[in-house]
């Protein structure tokens, strides 16, 4: 059997411990990069009667690529470019 245990930490409320069996290690990284699970204490992978921490594991994998602000600009000049001569094309 093999599950995760994520723990939330809300400050004054107190913390949560998520643990689905249901829930695989894909899903764990989905919800995390998505930002359902905010402050995260630790994730434990339990497998058997192991546990093991992957914390940084799941929070490196979930993390999400920063992308310059050149490239983005480069590319929306380039769809804007596109548009216009799509403008003056004759119909």
């Amino acid at each position: 059997m093999q599950y995760f245990v994520v723990m939330i930490d809300y400050g004054r409320r107190g913390r949560e411990a998520i643990v689905d069996p249901e829930i695989t290690r894909r899903e764990v990284i989905s919800r995390v990069a998505s930002g359902e699970y905010r402050n995260i204490s630790f994730i434990h992978e339990i497998i058997d009667s192991a546990v093991e921490d992957i914390t940084a594991d799941i929070l490196s994998e979930a993390a999400v690529p920063d992308i310059g602000a050149t490239s983005a600009g480069l590319q929306a000049s380039q769809f804007d470019h596109i548009r216009d001569l799509r403008k003056h094309e004759p119909a």
